[in-house]
């Protein structure tokens, strides 16, 4: 679907602030020519761009595109510590899942019957129920070690396109993303490879949790119920009741040894452990563990492991080659395939990449010239 920018809505507001389209220009670092061509609907900006119109003029994604409501990308950010998204990071990825709308053609076939949680609830015994299912369909009982690679199968039978990019280690939005695009019932989920090895499982838990319940996605409803979720997955009921038995009782030196065990044993961060059996303890009426959260988030900062780049990928940075084969073999995306059938039938180029992707343009241009071999 062609994208164009609601011209009306950006004369006003530089009309309220006494500007020119020239003097916008400048604001924005582009040419004056490049605002005309947005106005008449020749060309669209770049998602930075469209971000720093946005903040510039003060404008919320939809005062900017011209896109009907039922088509216009839902996105979804993990929240870190209740912290909440800041627009310019829904507008940046707002922007980028109008431009994945090009790419849908060129993916494989995309499932159209998928599982779905049809009455999400935060409580307990509700998240423990989906969970013991979710579980049951990848093989594995209620004890059972879950591996990431495990999750990808149910990913990709529900219509969610996993894109693995190294986005640097931050911890804050940008661990994972979500952009559901529904008028083409496609998800893309992007996944941070710069994360903890302890934490990764946790955010695709999560980011699939998203996709079971496309009806709360852009939601704080949704954001809560992908966090439940995604803990009691890792770490279900009955692990969490055998960990609670062996320090009920117990020195408080005794219970952080035996969490750091679990942890160790099931590859997850100690804090979703700690969570999960206070959880149990809560429901079960039983007195709470004898550590408090901030204790746990000590022992977890002074412990972390690999970036799972650094397990994927030695030396860092990886080529574009071996980073492109890692997309496909290990983590089964059709993304890359996909833009490469795209280039070949379209001739896009470079620039896309940068904006689908949002990753340095350097980066892309070596991406590009891989694919286009």
């Amino acid at each position: 679907m062609h994208k164009v920018i609601h011209s009306d809505n950006i004369k006003s507001a530089i009309q309220a602030r006494g500007w020119t389209q020239k003097e916008l220009a400048t604001q924005l670092g582009v040419t004056g020519q490049a605002v005309t061509n947005w106005m008449k609907g020749t060309d669209f900006p770049r998602p930075d761009k469209l971000l720093k119109l946005a903040t510039t003029l003060k404008l919320e994604f939809g005062d900017l595109v011209q896109l009907p409501q039922a088509t216009q990308p839902v996105v979804a950010f993990r929240k870190k510590a209740g912290a909440k998204t800041k627009d310019e990071h829904v507008i940046k990825a707002m922007a980028m899942g109008a431009l994945l709308k090009a790419l849908v053609p060129f993916l494989s076939a995309v499932p159209q019957l998928r599982r779905q949680v049809p009455d999400p609830s935060t409580e307990y015994a509700a998240v423990q129920e989906v969970v013991s299912q979710v579980r049951k369909n990848l093989g594995l009982g209620e004890g059972g070690v879950l591996h990431y690679e495990q999750l990808l199968s149910e990913f990709a039978e529900n219509g969610a396109v996993v894109v693995p990019v190294m986005w640097g280690a931050l911890q804050n939005h940008k661990n994972a993303l979500h952009i559901l695009l529904p008028q083409e019932r496609v998800t893309f989920i992007f996944l941070n490879l710069d994360t903890y090895l302890e934490d990764f499982k946790f955010w695709m838990a999560h980011e699939l949790a998203h996709v079971f319940t496309p009806q709360l996605a852009g939601k704080d409803e949704g954001e809560d119920f992908a966090d439940a979720f995604a803990g009691a997955l890792l770490f279900p009921k009955e692990l969490a009741r055998t960990a609670y038995t062996q320090v009920a009782g117990q020195p408080k030196a005794h219970e952080a040894t035996v969490l750091q065990a679990f942890a160790r044993e099931h590859g997850i961060s100690l804090n979703t452990v700690f969570q999960q059996v206070n959880g149990f303890a809560l429901s079960a009426g039983l007195s709470p563990l004898k550590h408090a959260a901030i204790d746990i988030h000590k022992m977890r900062n002074a412990q972390r492991g690999k970036l799972v780049s650094e397990t994927l990928f030695a030396p860092l940075p990886p080529s574009p080659s071996a980073y492109l084969a890692a997309a496909e073999r290990q983590f089964h995306s059709d993304f890359f395939q996909a833009l490469s059938r795209m280039m070949q039938a379209k001739q896009t180029g470079a620039g896309y990449i940068q904006q689908v992707m949002d990753i340095p343009m350097q980066d892309a241009l070596a991406l590009h010239g891989e694919l286009t071999r």
